[in-house]
């Protein structure tokens, strides 16, 4: 058996480095924090072969004393925190001291810095762990790392990183979250002598986003803030429509820091959730200001973890956040259809024999209608020609068949869209005053139906285009919430009743919730050992009252995070009741039935989108159809 012994420092810092220092984007991270923690308000990166062969980080920071540069790369040694006490406040994105110490373990550092009192800099360089130079030199106030090649001395590591390509892709991510969490910072990222990201540091959080994600997200933008005592979170929302389908679109920062959460993103998600479609994720970039007391960063050694001791709140927090956010104005999607090819005129030069294919299908569209047209023109004359010689109430009847659809006259909320040609396709803000005016109600008219699925109405010269079992599925969805939360709900017996057979944390759990479930129209009782019949269910749960559905229930409770206003669980079974019970497309519905939808559809909350995230509503302007008529150019 062999002998237990004591590694030498070089081995010991090697296998540390193996948990700090992953990729070149990791000695990025650890610099770069460093930088700001140091109050620099510009920061260079410049990388080559994707950071594998060469890394320079340069920032206008405090700088390190020439006495303390040797005590910089030795494990442990950090000018942030004092005792354990102070792990509890922590207020800088480092801390552990052990970045410089694991990266100089395995790669070619060069270090230049001065601080603001000294006249010359210093030049230190070290390479493996062992320290090669130390003397003076010319530098700028500030630090300046260059990294030359990493993991040189562990062959094994190297071989494990990806192509040059895809670790210039990490450090671009890594910088743009540094650039979001940090807005009043500078920052510029060159990757083999090219810009790729280079920000103003105005600290305006708005301009970053701009600068990196472009103008189509930067215009569909909402504004988050909330403030409660011991948290605080700013920042913006994504509006639905430029939703992703992944969660590397939700940026969100803790005290300045950017790391994983589990609690934070549910909240997020959750909040989204009646906006979005499944498998579509937010864009989100929020900042949360939180007691340091509350949240332990000293998880992981990257400190890409983050716990909290008040997990509840948080989530409330967030979630209340975004919910507020996303209802502060309310959106539908405006459609604007692709410009037409314009017709090919044909020139003297041009052979007439020969004709391009589109030229071919319009001529043959056009001769189409026009055969189409003079059918219905002909057979319109021969009806009109068999009522005249009808009876007075006959013809009666069959003006009122013929009556075009009644203008509307029910309370809604009022639409009001004022758009211009030259804006490109965005999420339109409408519904700015919730109510119709008397007068503005006689303007509301529904045109009709099309494809037995969607009404057309128009208002205000714009032209609305709603999906009837969307809306009635948003419409019962609502209605049937609304009742469990104000106990107006009645309950249905079961014969024979359900027994569900539960193990004992299932059984826990039921017993804990067992008042949330007797307030909302159940009635269980225990049958025997860890069983349980329920014998009555809520009336609007009654067609699809299943035991799978309970056992999904408890499943959904068993979460340790939930809403307070009611558990996700009931949420998503009324959406799947909302969806059974709903009217589907190409169901045929009278005008005074949709009209009295129409009515219901609007003064919800949330109008805009059924319980699964699909749109309800749609908007297109006469401005948009003019154009493509070339009425207007």
């Amino acid at each position: 058996m062999s002998k237990i012994q004591v590694l030498d420092p070089i081995t010991i810092d090697k296998i540390a480095a193996g948990e700090v220092i992953e990729r070149p984007a990791s000695v990025v991270k650890e610099l770069v924090e460093n930088a700001i923690d140091a109050g620099a308000t510009a920061v260079v990166v410049e990388i080559k072969d994707g950071g594998i062969s060469f890394m320079r980080i340069t920032d206008n920071g405090c700088g390190i004393d020439r006495e303390d540069v040797r005590s910089a790369f030795l494990r442990h040694s950090t000018s942030k925190i004092r005792s354990v006490d102070d792990l509890l406040h922590i207020g800088s994105l480092g801390f552990r001291g052990e970045a410089l110490s694991s990266i100089s373990a395995v790669a070619q550092v060069e270090l230049i810095t001065k601080t603001k009192d000294q006249t010359f800099g210093t030049l230190y360089r070290i390479a493996g762990g062992k320290e090669e130079t130390l003397e003076d030199t010319g530098a700028p106030d500030g630090t300046t790392f260059i990294i030359r090649q990493l993991f040189y001395n562990t062959p094994a590591r190297r071989k494990f990183l990806k192509t040059p390509m895809t670790e210039a892709s990490h450090v671009g991510d890594l910088m743009t979250r540094l650039a979001l969490s940090h807005p009043h910072i500078s920052f510029q990222f060159i990757n083999n002598g090219q810009s790729k990201l280079h920000t103003s540091g105005n600290g305006k959080l708005k301009d970053v986003i701009y600068h990196i994600y472009g103008r189509e997200i930067a215009s569909n933008l909402l504004q988050a803030e909330y403030d409660t005592p011991g948290l605080k979170i700013t920042g913006f929302l994504g509006k639905p429509i430029i939703s992703r389908g992944n969660r590397n679109f939700e940026n969100y920062y803790v005290n300045g820091r950017y790391a994983r959460n589990s609690i934070i993103s549910r909240a997020i998600e959750d909040a989204y959730k009646d906006f979005t479609m499944q498998h579509k994720y937010p864009f989100v970039v929020l900042h949360i200001e939180i007691d340091g007391e509350h949240v332990d960063v000293n998880v992981h050694p990257t400190k890409m973890e983050l716990r909290f001791n008040n997990q509840q709140e948080v989530y409330n927090a967030i979630y209340s956040a975004v919910d507020q956010g996303l209802h502060e104005k309310e959106l539908i999607p405006h459609v604007e259809m692709p410009e037409p090819k314009p017709a090919v005129q044909s020139t003297p030069e041009s052979k007439p024999a020969v004709r391009s294919a589109p030229e071919h299908n319009l001529e043959y569209f056009m001769s189409k209608m026009k055969e189409r047209v003079l059918a219905e023109h002909e057979e319109k004359k021969k009806k009109e020609e068999a009522v005249t010689k009808q009876p007075v109430n006959t013809i009666q009847t069959i003006a009122e068949e013929k009556t075009p659809y009644m203008q509307n006259t029910a309370v809604r909320p009022q639409i009001s869209t004022q758009t211009t040609a030259s804006e490109p396709p965005k999420q339109m803000e409408l519904f700015e005053d919730h109510l119709l005016t008397r007068e503005a109600m006689q303007k509301y008219k529904v045109v009709g139906q099309v494809f037995e699925t969607y009404w057309l109405v128009e208002y205000d010269n714009s032209l609305y285009i709603i999906d009837q079992h969307a809306a009635h599925e948003r419409v019962l969805y609502e209605k049937t919430l609304k009742s469990m939360q104000t106990r107006e709900f009645t309950s249905q017996m079961i014969s024979p009743p359900i027994v569900l057979n539960l193990s004992m944390r299932e059984a826990e759990l039921l017993n804990t919730y067992m008042d949330r479930f007797t307030r909302i129209g159940f009635e269980i009782e225990e049958f025997g050992q860890d069983s349980y019949a329920v014998r009555a269910v809520p009336d609007n749960l009654f067609s699809i009252a299943k035991k799978e559905l309970l056992i999904q229930m408890l499943d959904s409770l068993s979460d340790e995070i939930a809403r307070n206003q009611s558990p996700d669980l009931i949420d998503e079974k009324i959406a799947s009741m909302s969806c059974k019970a709903a009217v589907k497309g190409n169901m045929k519905l009278s005008v005074q039935e949709v009209d009295a939808l129409i009515g219901e559809l609007l003064s919800l909350d949330n109008p805009y989108h059924c319980p699964h995230g699909r749109p309800t509503i749609i908007a297109m302007t006469k401005r948009e159809l003019e154009k493509k008529f070339k009425r207007i150019v």
